[in-house]
């Protein structure tokens, strides 16, 4: 769970959140979560990956976020597949719906001159069942 207070600075003129500000919060969410395991660095030496890089990401406004809103992000594993990761987000102000979202992960590890999404279980195992 993270918690944000929403500045000017994050808003656009109309006074509302400026929408890539919420995938920065998606990103900030996952990033504090791995923190819980070493962090994405250490995860990342510890399986000989690049990356827990960024295949898909999406997100849904259901009500304006404006400068002073308290934010509460949440992030839930919503599946593991054979080479993804798949996250659910949730935003809320004061216990109301503002955005949800997703984001579908991938482990990427060197394979000669390129990077390629691997087998995503070994980072399963790290993190635990759940994570």
């Amino acid at each position: 769970m993270l918690e944000y207070s929403v500045s000017f600075g994050d808003c656009d003129p109309a006074g509302i959140v400026f929408y890539p500000r919420t995938y920065a919060w998606f990103d900030r969410a996952f990033h504090d979560w791995l923190r819980n395991f070493g962090g994405h660095g250490k995860i990342c030496q510890t399986l000989g990956a690049v990356g827990i890089g960024l295949l898909e990401a999406k997100a849904q406004f259901r009500r304006p976020m404006r400068d002073g809103d308290r934010l509460r992000i949440a992030l839930s594993i919503e599946e593991w597949g054979r080479k993804t990761l798949r996250l659910g987000y949730e935003i809320t102000v004061a216990g109301e719906v503002a955005a949800v979202g997703g984001e579908l992960r991938g482990l990427f590890t060197p394979a000669g001159d390129a990077i390629v999404a691997s087998d995503i279980e070994v980072l399963r195992k790290l993190l635990g069942e759940d994570g």
